[in-house]
């Protein structure tokens, strides 16, 4: 069995994205997602993977795409969620990490286990979002809080949080 988490970066009002970039540079926040995702499967959508421009070394990258015949180096092309875990499943890993995008979170969302969310403190214009959650399904079991400094423009807050189980 793989457990499917999520990570994400979101903004005030669940902001994630604009024209396929991000909407802000928090060194710590990548550096936080490359030590979380790092030699895990990573599962994203054709627009995210190709926002990045490249794979993400040290995890196996599989981007779902309802493209059949799209492919890329280095990547696991899949065409649905379940294709996807299958594949990550076939590493060793106990933990697959889905990276986006907004269309993936909210398919991904009623099977992930853990969030892990950055909370951005600040309202951004986007034109993709974090689906709505809710957070009474979900315990807050980690948190830490970061003020804005002079690599990072924004204050921000890394929250893990695990799902319930169900009575």
């Amino acid at each position: 069995m793989i457990k499917v988490s999520i990570i994400v970066a979101v903004g005030n009002n669940l902001e994630i994205g604009k024209d396929n970039q991000m909407l802000w540079h928090l060194p710590n926040e990548l550096k936080y997602f490359k030590n979380t995702t790092w030699g895990m499967p990573i599962v994203m959508g054709r627009k995210t993977f190709e926002s990045l421009g490249k794979t993400l070394p040290g995890r196996e990258n599989i981007v779902i795409t309802g493209q059949r015949d799209w492919n890329a180096a280095g990547i696991v092309a899949v065409h649905s969620i379940d294709e996807a875990i299958q594949a990550a499943k076939k590493t060793d890993a106990t933990e697959l990490f889905v990276i986006g995008g907004g269309k993936i979170y909210e398919q991904t969302l009623p099977l992930a286990q853990t969030l892990y969310i950055t909370r951005v403190q600040g309202s951004f214009e986007a034109t993709v979002f974090f689906p709505e959650w809710n957070e009474d399904a979900f315990e807050l079991i980690k948190e830490k809080h970061f003020e804005a400094d002079e690599k990072h423009a924004y204050p921000y807050t890394f929250q893990v949080w695990e799902r319930k189980p169900l009575n």
